[in-house]
């Protein structure tokens, strides 16, 4: 049966959200790709999880703790901002196969990393919870 065909193609049958899809960041990415360092992006684009992400990453990499927690709320924080002007009502999945969630989905990470690393129990589970409860395949990619 084609999907023409099909009366529920399309249709969430099991009752929850709709995914939630971001539109596609091309010029952080080209940026990135083309070897500008994500601070950067971050100052020319504010809004790209993904530079912020980066930022994250590249800092718990060189053990700067609690900077890595800053640019990963930062990160994350837009990111929220991202999702609600995509129509995201505060749950529902947030697929990390759809490529320009992985900013989101990297920053949330991020933030429970750090918070872990700075003790600060309470916020590691609650980003730990929210990453695999928007995308279990981010859970266990990034996990």
């Amino acid at each position: 049966m084609s999907a023409h065909e099909n009366p529920f193609a399309g249709q969430n049958l099991l009752g929850g959200p709709a995914p939630t899809h971001l539109p596609v960041e091309t010029a952080p990415l080209e940026l990135l790709a083309g070897g500008a360092s994500p601070a950067e992006v971050a100052a020319k684009y504010p809004t790209s999880s993904l530079a912020w992400a980066q930022l994250a990453d590249d800092a718990f990499v060189a053990g700067r703790v609690v900077e890595s927690y800053a640019y990963a709320r930062t990160g994350y924080h837009r990111g929220l901002d991202s999702l609600r002007r995509a129509g995201w009502k505060g749950h529902g999945p947030v697929p990390w196969e759809h490529e320009p969630n992985r900013g989101f989905l990297r920053a949330l990470h991020a933030l429970g990393r750090a918070a872990a690393a700075i003790e600060e129990k309470g916020e590691a589970e609650r980003c730990t919870q929210f990453l695999r409860d928007s995308s279990p395949t981010a859970a266990d990619t990034l996990g």
